[in-house]
């Protein structure tokens, strides 16, 4: 389905489908992601790309950096796809800075909402990846697709990856499967 608009900026992105469902039957896809450099942003962007793509419908689309994002945007959502860089062994420290400031405004409201990762890493990504599995069963999500890791330099493989990652969250979301 094509786009009818469209807000790019470099904190958010927002795209919602040109012909909305009438009776509001539509889902929403929040993606929130940190980065300080390339390989990450062109990673979201990738994301963003999957779950705006032609073939999909009905679904909203919300992008924003962790530090931009808030409560208000996590309970908007019908599904999440948080990304981050590894540091040190862990997560951006502005993914957890998100998860600081959102979780007791959110707590109970969240339970089953689906949720998928996506980590750009010089290592190995299982510390950012293990951090955020042991944060979000406070949330009551529910992981609903393998976690997209790419490790050293990013190459087309590591983005059509990550573009399948937000397609399949928003066909999912769409089809009704989450």
């Amino acid at each position: 389905m094509a786009v009818a608009s469209a807000a790019f900026s470099s904190t958010q992105h927002e795209v919602l489908p040109m012909d909305p469902d009438e009776t509001g039957n539509h889902k929403n896809l929040l993606i929130v992601f940190h980065t300080q450099g390339v390989k990450n942003e062109r990673m979201a962007q990738a994301v963003f790309e999957g779950a705006t793509d032609d073939s999909i419908g009905g679904v909203f689309v919300r992008m924003r950096r962790a530090l931009d994002a808030d409560a208000e945007d996590l309970l908007w959502a019908d599904g999440v796809i948080f990304g981050t860089p590894e540091n040190f062994g862990y997560m951006s420290g502005a993914l957890k800075d998100f998860f600081d400031r959102t979780f007791y405004r959110c707590e109970g409201k969240t339970e089953g909402l689906p949720i998928a990762i996506f980590i750009g890493c010089g290592n190995d990504g299982t510390g950012a990846l293990n951090a955020i599995r042991r944060i979000t069963p406070g949330y009551r999500f529910r992981e609903v697709a393998e976690p997209v890791i790419v490790r050293g330099e990013l190459d087309e493989v590591g983005l059509d990856a990550c573009r399948e990652l937000g397609m399949t969250l928003a066909a999912g979301l769409e089809m009704g499967l989450f």
